[in-house]
């Protein structure tokens, strides 16, 4: 059962070292490290962590010139592109833009002086080295703030029209677009309005959306309400937790409105009176189980006879229970009966079968 995914806005392409961005390219997901940067092991470790949960373009903060002479060993270690995060200081941007990145990210809001901002996009420019501009609700210009009273949409538009403004008037066009908010209507809005305006690509997220139950919820109605209008070419999901959180969140997102098919998607019924096994520890044990496969494979696992046997025989394999029991489906075709307590061990034996028949599809690779 192959969810489609919703059409695309048509955004010009670029290339965060090998990974396309905008246009007909996947949508990217992408994420942070936790370490500090100049710490190249930790940092290197972490990265590849990231890479193999699924991500594709992985962000470092350089707050310092010390770390910013890290980078280079940092990305000559790296699976994936490389983004350097730089806010304040213009002389740790250039002098990442001399050492080698595969994109630099800016905040225009705390660039000092617009100079400062001129000579960085220059730098990117003759290096060919693609940005993004990162427009944040919580450090917009002081002119903006004092104009809109508050960091509105239209406020997170504005300042990002002006950057765009100066990148054009500079005549670079190697670059992307956030403007986030940790407001979840805000960034919808402010996402919306710019998509209007632009035919960059656009990078979706909602900024420090929290722990992982609440950001999780933040950002699945932000980045996905927007893929789900056509909007969004790459992703992070911002979580107060380990990273690869970040990213299995991210390919859930993705997978949910139909932008990837690389991992298994369970579907489970929440279970009532009706039910007759032990359905949730079951799919607890079964998610487990499946969590690190690449596969376009949809699992049903139903607890009574009310939708169950209509959603298994949907599914790739699904089962649908009775009394102690259940009947396993391969394809909408009855496979056996299987009692209660071998339900697991069958269940897995015929994933672990009818993986090699469902590659994933979409997935990106790094540089």
């Amino acid at each position: 059962m192959i969810l489609k995914a919703f059409p695309r806005r048509k955004t010009r392409k670029i290339y965060i070292g090998k990974i396309p961005v905008g246009g007909d390219a996947p949508v990217s997901i992408q994420s942070m490290t936790t370490t500090q940067t100049h710490d190249v092991s930790a940092t290197v470790e972490q990265i590849k962590r990231l890479a193999d949960a699924g991500c594709d373009i992985v962000r470092v903060t350089v707050p310092t010139l010390k770390d910013a002479q890290s980078i280079p060993e940092i990305r000559a270690q790296s699976p994936v592109p490389i983004i350097a995060d730089i806010h304040f200081d213009h002389r740790v941007a250039l002098k990442v833009l001399e050492c080698g990145i595969d994109c630099l990210r800016i905040n225009p809001g705390n660039i000092s002086k617009i100079e400062y901002l001129e000579a960085i996009i220059k730098s990117a420019k003759s290096k060919n080295i693609p940005m993004r501009i990162g427009v944040n609700s919580g450090s917009l210009e002081p002119s903006i703030l004092q104009k809109y009273g508050a960091p509105s949409a239209a406020a997170l538009v504005e300042s990002a029209l002006q950057c765009v403004s100066l990148l054009e008037g500079l005549e670079f066009q190697n670059f992307k677009l956030s403007i986030k908010s940790s407001n979840v209507v805000t960034m919808i809005s402010a996402y919306r309005m710019i998509s209007e305006k632009i035919d960059y690509p656009l990078h979706l997220g909602v900024t420090e959306a929290g722990t992982v139950e609440a950001g999780t919820v933040k950002s699945a109605i932000g980045i996905g309400t927007l893929l789900a209008e056509g909007i969004g070419d790459t992703i992070r999901v911002s979580l107060t937790a380990d990273p690869v959180e970040e990213v299995s969140v991210a390919r859930s997102i993705l997978q949910a409105v139909g932008h990837r098919r690389d991992r298994a998607e369970i579907i489970a019924c929440p279970t009532c009176g009706r039910c007759d096994i032990d359905l949730i520890n079951l799919t607890k044990r079964i998610e487990e189980e499946v969590k690190d496969l690449k596969t376009d494979m949809t699992i049903a696992l139903m607890g009574c006879v009310v939708n169950g046997p209509g959603e298994a025989r949907e599914a790739d394999l699904g089962i649908a229970a009775g009394k102690d029991a259940a009947v396993l489906f391969r394809k909408g075709e009855i496979i056996k009966r299987i009692e209660e307590e071998d339900l697991e061990a069958e269940l897995i034996k015929a994933i672990r079968e009818e993986v090699k028949n469902h590659p994933p599809e979409n997935r990106l690779c790094g540089r």
